[in-house]
C-alpha cells in the first residue's frame, strides 16, 4: 500500500511526544547531581545529603561513576531495543506499540530516581540510585529509539523532514525549560514539606504532565498509513556493524558524542552558574532557560528556510563554533564586576542562536543518513541509526557527568564550575572540526537520484 505524507497535525501530535520526554529527560540531566550533590548554597538551604559525597575513587564522585555507569549501560540496550522495534511485528506498526506500552514506566521511573535513594543510610542509598538510574535508562530507550525511528518515517521529503525536525526541536525546548520550573515549583511546597520533598513532589506532577503528552502519539498516528511497517530480518549484530560500517554515520556519530559531552557540562552546570557563579537565585534558571528559549525561537523561521536553501551542514558547523562562543564567555561569567543578571543574559543571547540549529537540524542530518544507507543497502534500519545516535548521547552524557563531578571538586570560589565551561568549549570546538568532514552534497544527490527514480519527480 502505497504511504500517506504526514500532514501538520500528524507532526504537531508527533512532536507532543517529544515534549513530554524532554520534560523526563531534562529532570533528570538538570537536576540529579544538583539534588544528590548539592553546592554548599543548596546544603545551607536545608537540602540533606542522600549519597556518599567527594572523591571515592580515581578523582571520581559516587554520582558520577554511578551516572556514567548507568549511562554506559543503557548504550548496550540500545541497539538490542532497535533491533527488536526494527524487526517488530505487530498490527499496529513498529514503533508504536512501544510508545504505548512504555510511557508510563518512563514516568514512574523517572519520579523512583528521586523518592527511593533516600530512605535508607548512605550505602543504600548509594546502591538505589544505581537500580533506579539504569531503570530509567532502559525505560527511556524503550520509549525514545522506537519514537526517534519514526523521524525519517514521517519525514519522507527534505522539507518534511526539516519541518518535523523544526517541530519537535520547539517541544524539545519548552519540555527542558519546563523542567528548569523545579526549583520554582518546589518553592511553593519547600515550608511544608522541606525541600526534597518539595522537589520530589514537583517532579511527580511534572511526570504526569509528561506521560500525558507522550500518549499523545502513541494514540493519535496510525503508523500503518504513514511508515514502513515490514519488519527488519537483519539480526541486530549485523545491523550494528552495517549501521557503523557507513562512512558518513562515522563522521556524523564522532561529531555528536562530542556535541553531548559539551551541552551535557553546560546544562548540568548551568544550576551551579547561576547560583555559584553569577550570585543568582536558583529560580532565575529557568528565567535565563526560557529567554534563551524564546531568543531560540525566534530563529528557528529563518533556521528552517536557510537549511533549504545552503544545506545543513554550514549551518550545523556555523552553531558548533558559536556555542564555542557562549560556553567560553560562561568561565569568566561573575567576574569583572559586572552585574550578574548582565553575565545571564549574555549567556542566554549567545546560547540561543546555535541552541535554535542544533535543536532543529542533526535529527534531520541523521534522517538524511538513515535514508541514504537504505538507498544503498536496500534495508529499512531506521531505529538502528537512532539506536546508534542515542548512544552517543549517551556516551557523551556519561563522560560529560564523570568529567563535571569530578572537575567541579577542583579548588574553591567555583574555580571547578570554570574549568567545567572551559572543557566544554573545547569539545564542542573539536566536534565542529569533525562534522566539517560531512559530505552532505554527495548524501543528497544519491537520496535524489533515487527519489526522481523512483517518482519521476524531483523533491527540489
Amino acid at each position: 500500500m502505497e504511504k500517506k505524507l504526514a500532514d501538520g497535525r500528524i507532526l504537531r501530535n508527533f512532536a507532543i511526544g517529544q515534549l513530554g520526554w524532554a520534560i523526563l529527560s531534562g529532570v533528570v540531566s538538570n537536576w540529579l547531581l544538583y539534588f544528590y550533590m548539592p553546592s554548599e548554597e543548596t546544603i545551607a538551604a536545608g537540602m540533606p545529603l542522600f549519597i556518599t559525597q567527594g572523591i571515592v575513587f580515581a578523582g571520581m564522585t559516587v554520582i558520577g561513576l554511578i551516572t556514567a555507569l548507568c549511562r554506559l549501560v543503557d548504550g548496550f540496550i540500545d541497539p538490542f531495543i532497535a533491533s527488536r522495534s526494527d524487526s517488530l511485528n505487530h498490527p499496529l506498526g513498529r514503533r508504536i506499540p512501544f510508545l504505548r506500552w512504555f510511557a508510563i514506566p518512563f514516568g514512574l521511573m523517572t519520579v523512583i530516581v528521586f523518592t527511593l535513594p533516600g530512605l535508607g543510610s548512605e550505602a543504600f542509598n548509594d546502591v538505589a540510585l544505581l537500580v533506579c538510574l539504569v531503570l530509567f535508562y532502559v525505560t527511556l530507550s524503550l520509549y525514545c529509539t522506537p519514537f526517534n525511528a519514526l523521524i525519517p518515517e514521517l519525514g519522507r521529503t527534505q522539507e518534511l523532514r526539516v519541518n518535523l525536525s523544526t517541530f519537535i526541536s520547539v517541544t524539545y525546548f519548552v519540555g527542558t525549560a519546563t523542567a528548569y520550573l523545579v526549583p520554582t515549583i518546589a518553592g511553593l511546597f519547600e515550608g511544608l514539606f522541606g525541600i526534597a520533598n518539595a522537589y520530589r513532589i514537583t517532579i511527580a506532577i511534572l511526570a504526569i504532565v509528561a506521560v500525558l503528552c507522550m500518549l499523545v502519539p502513541a494514540y493519535t498516528i496510525d503508523e500503518n498509513v504513514y511508515a514502513e511497517t515490514e519488519p527488519s530480518t537483519t539480526p541486530m549484530g549485523a545491523s550494528v556493524m552495517k549501521t557503523f560500517a557507513n562512512k558518513e554515520f562515522q563522521v556524523f556519530e564522532i561529531s555528536d558524542i562530542l556535541y553531548w559531552v559539551a551541552i551535557t557540562m553546560f546544562q548540568t552546570g548551568m544550576p551551579f552558574y547561576v547560583t555559584s557563579l553569577m550570585g543568582l537565585d536558583e529560580s532565575m534558571n529557568f528565567v535565563l532557560f526560557a529567554g534563551m528559549t524564546v531568543i531560540s525561537l525566534i530563529f528557528y523561521a529563518p533556521v528552517n528556510i536557510l537549511a533549504k536553501k545552503i544545506g545543513k551542514k554550514r549551518l550545523v558547523s556555523f552553531a558548533f563554533f558559536f556555542f564555542c562562543v557562549a560556553f567560553a564567555v560562561t568561565t569568566v561569567c561573575g567576574m569583572f564586576g559586572i552585574p550578574a543578571l548582565v553575565w545571564g543574559g549574555a549567556v542566554a543571547v549567545l546560547a540561543a542562536i546555535p541552541m535554535a540549529i542544533l535543536g532543529i537540524l542533526p535529527q534531520a542530518v541523521l534522517a538524511d543518513i538513515a535514508e541514504f544507507d537504505a538507498t544503498e543497502t536496500g534495508e529499512n534500519r531506521e531505529g538502528m541509526f537512532y539506536a546508534a545516535r542515542t548512544f552517543s548521547m549517551t556516551l557523551g552524557q556519561s563522560l560529560a557527568m564523570i568529567l563535571f563531578s569530578s572537575i567541579a571538586t577542583i579548588g574553591a570560589g567555583g574555580l571547578g564550575y570554570r574549568i567545567t565551561a572551559l572543557v566544554a568549549t573545547a569539545f564542542c570546538l573539536l566536534g565542529g572540526l569533525v562534522f566539517l568532514r560531512y559530505n552532505e552534497g554527495g548524501v543528497i544527490k544519491i537520496i535524489t537520484a533515487h527519489t526522481e527514480a523512483l517518482t519521476g519527480v524531483s523533491e527540489e
